[in-house]
């Protein structure tokens, strides 16, 4: 499941702002907000969020990182 903090982690290393991944995800601004600060969100919300920062942009996206003793992370997606 995607975390708060991989929401944030994820939104940081592409350069997004709340705003330009509410509109890339097709949720509210203050969905985002919302949940990087302790609400729940619904799984399609989560799901539509998650689609968006792995797609990114000119950049690339990122990848999610499961938690395998350490926590959940984020990468960069390489780029070719």
């Amino acid at each position: 499941m995607l975390t708060r903090e991989q929401v944030k982690m994820a939104r940081a290393a592409l350069g997004w702002g709340v705003r330009e991944l509410a509109a890339k995800a097709g949720v509210t601004a203050n969905t985002i907000s919302r949940y990087e600060n302790g609400a729940d969100a619904l799984g399609d919300t989560l799901t539509k969020i998650q689609r968006a920062l792995e797609k990114g942009g000119d950049s690339g996206g990122v990848v999610f990182v499961d938690p395998n003793g350490f926590g959940p992370g984020v990468r960069l997606r390489e780029t070719e």
